[in-house]
């Protein structure tokens, strides 16, 4: 009876930890989204750096603000996603970043990305 206490305790443990694992896992996830997002942007800028002097001047416009939406369509998959995770879970002893702040984060990147989209629209 003892025994069976005391695996049930291990299989808890077990499960606890692996829940903590899964959270650090998709706080990793995250960033590797929001990576993925900058690149994309990243993509976008460069296009419009190199193909500027390209007539007509909307089209590296255009190009550039494709790639710049695939970045901020990539934030939000980022923080649906990760917050998709959170919600399902139960933190142990892991500290996971809270679902607010990784809202704040893709907010601030996709912000910054459209005003990227304005600046080359309006001034490039």
């Amino acid at each position: 009876m003892a025994e069976d206490r005391s695996e049930s305790k291990l299989a808890k443990e077990r499960t606890e930890w692996a829940e903590d694992r899964t959270i650090l896992a998709n706080e990793r996830t995250f960033a590797g989204w929001m990576r993925t997002g900058l690149a994309a942007v990243g993509i976008g800028l460069g296009f419009q750096a190199i193909f500027k002097e390209v007539e007509p001047t909307w089209l590296a416009k255009l190009a550039a603000t494709i790639f710049i939406c695939i970045g901020i369509l990539t934030f939000y998959a980022a923080w649906r996603s990760g917050t998709t995770v959170l919600s399902r879970l139960d933190p142990h002893v892991a500290q996971p970043l809270p679902r607010r702040r990784l809202g704040i984060i893709s907010f601030l990147f996709s912000s910054g990305s459209l005003v990227l989209v304005i600046v080359i629209w309006l001034l490039l």
